[in-house]
């Protein structure tokens, strides 16, 4: 992907020929036993380690991060003088390759081309293009080059580490060690299957909701997406769940956006259409008019899962802060009684000091006896998930044998 920053009709034009200029892509023939074709050229400026730039160009890396998804993201930054490219039409062409310490014989090419329009030739200022792709634990070597039409090259040489700290070793990343992969850009794929344990074989009702971490905006950021669809996918990955009801609702539009009853696994990309119906920031006049509009919404869809025919092993909510004008009444909570099964809020919540008292939906999960735990990194979101399932099996357990017993 590329931005720039720059104010002016050129920075304009290339902000918005982004979304044409492919994503990183392994090539073809990369991986182990694999043969890739590659110019002479190419391949040849990778060997030789030396840092050119007959184009011009600043390349910043960037270290490892393990994200929501259980994967550790790298990658870089470039910034060329957009006077360099000035002039007709334009083809950058970037080339890199992955190789990890243990696995020196098996390097991971990967190739990305931006197209560049015409530019004036008193331009000024700088193109800002970045680059990302998926690492397992290891430590890696990344040879990157990038070329224009007239064969100008910038290459440059960097080592990463992608490493979980000794207290989070046994945090189950979703990719192998020493492993380079290309970013995931569909957010909404479908899961790979899930090898289900039946030895206590559980129902979940996940009621998430699709809202920013700001309230006050008007989009929902690809950041709490991303976190949202990760929480929702961390679920569906313990092999002891064996059914989903996902309630997927936004309480700016007061509304069920999507809900799939008892499922053998999440229906995904059905979600991920649902999800483009959203339209925050317009609100419909009567809800906007009525200020308990939220807290109403709220109210009713807890009464309407909580105490529903259906009968889940637990009831889990999901989503960043609900912080509504005003509570959900206790009176109305009594009307639902006890559920039943055990009751649990999953918050995401990347700045906890920011607001760090409970919201809406933590009164209500509280008022169940319920727990709620803050997700504001990658290992809370693990760490709470396994220990939600197993508390759901000590619970279905124990119900299972006071019933045999007669109690």
């Amino acid at each position: 992907m590329i931005s720039v920053f720059r104010s002016s009709m050129v920075a304009w034009m290339l902000t918005a020929m982004a979304p044409l200029s492919s994503a990183q892509q392994l090539m073809s023939g990369s991986g182990p036993g694999g043969q890739v074709r590659m110019f002479n050229t190419d391949m040849a400026v990778l060997e030789m380690q030396e840092v050119r730039k007959d184009l011009p160009c600043t390349v910043t890396p960037s270290k490892p991060v393990l994200g929501f998804d259980l994967k550790f993201h790298a990658g870089y930054e470039v910034s060329i003088p957009l006077r360099e490219l000035a002039g007709a039409e334009n083809l950058l062409t970037i080339v890199f390759r992955v190789t990890a310490e243990n696995k020196k014989e098996e390097p991971v090419y990967f190739i990305q081309r931006v197209r560049v329009p015409s530019i004036e030739e008193d331009a000024k200022g700088d193109a800002y293009l970045h680059g990302q792709f998926d690492l397992g634990e290891g430590k890696y070597k990344i040879d990157w080059l990038m070329r224009d039409r007239a064969e100008r090259v910038c290459s440059f040489y960097w080592d990463a580490e992608a490493e979980l700290p000794p207290k989070d070793k046994q945090i189950a990343l979703n990719i192998p060690p020493a492993t380079a992969l290309a970013s995931e850009v569909e957010q909404f794929r479908d899961e790979p299957p899930v090898q289900r344990d039946n030895t206590v074989p559980l129902k979940v009702k996940v009621l998430i909701n699709f809202a920013p971490q700001n309230s006050r905006s008007a989009t929902l950021q690809p950041l709490d997406t991303s976190a949202l669809v990760s929480i929702l996918r961390t679920i569906s990955r313990d092999p002891r769940i064996q059914k989903f009801t996902i309630v997927a609702f936004n309480l700016q539009e007061q509304r069920v956006v999507y809900r799939q009853e008892e499922g053998d696994k999440i229906d995904f990309p059905k979600l991920g259409d649902a999800l483009n119906s959203l339209k925050l920031g317009t609100i419909d006049f009567a809800k906007l008019a009525n200020k308990q509009g939220e807290t109403e919404f709220l109210t009713q869809l807890i009464k309407a899962e909580a105490a529903g025919d259906s009968h889940p092993d637990a009831l889990i909510f999901a989503g960043p802060k609900a912080m509504l004008d005003s509570n959900i009444p206790q009176q109305e909570l009594k009307e639902v009684g006890d559920p039943g099964f055990p009751v649990f809020y999953l918050n995401y919540n990347l700045y906890p000091q920011q607001t760090p008292w409970r919201d809406t939906i933590g009164h209500a999960v509280r008022f169940f006896k319920g727990t709620e735990f803050t997700i504001s990194k990658p290992r809370d979101l693990w760490f709470a998930v396994s220990e939600i399932v197993s508390r759901i099996v000590k619970s279905k357990q124990g119900k299972q044998l006071r019933a045999a017993s007669g109690n």
